[in-house]
């Protein structure tokens, strides 16, 4: 059981923050549930590692990291799978990863700076913001809807 997700992007992440990027990404994963199980990762767990725990897969293209369907996991959208996100953004120069849930529900994470914005309504947990309140799709605070 869980909510599958499709991601895909590419963000701009120099390979000398990848460390410091794991580093972080590890940190805030194992404060939340979800799939990734910190006392079981080897100490050589890599960004690719904790991208799989958050419903990705991730390869490396110089300073990129393109993001992609988990083909040979098991694709599921947590509470840590928002951290990995939101950890990793210190270390992001630019770019945008849309995630599409399973119910058809899309939003992206928008990277600019070191910072992350959210657009669209998360499928999993119905926020507008990473780990913002719960917010149903049928309100005016939906950024999605067109009738605003």
């Amino acid at each position: 059981m869980g909510y599958l997700v499709t991601p895909s992007g590419r963000l701009h992440l120099s390979q000398s923050d990848d460390a410091a990027a794991v580093g972080a990404a590890g940190a805030a994963m194992a404060a939340r549930d979800g799939w990734f199980a910190p006392d079981a990762a080897p100490s050589t767990t890599t960004l690719a590692d904790l991208a799989e725990a958050a419903g990705a897969s991730i390869t490396r293209d110089g300073d990129w990291i393109e993001f992609g369907h988990d083909d040979a996991g098991d694709p599921k959208w947590s509470a840590q799978a928002t951290a990995f996100y939101v950890a990793i953004a210190p270390f992001v120069r630019r770019g945008t990863v849309h995630i599409e849930g399973e119910d058809g529900a899309s939003w992206s994470y928008t990277y600019a700076d070191g910072q992350v914005t959210q657009q669209g309504w998360n499928g999993w947990d119905g926020s507008v913001e990473p780990f913002g309140e719960s917010v149903d799709p049928g309100t005016s605070a939906d950024p999605s809807r067109s009738d605003r």
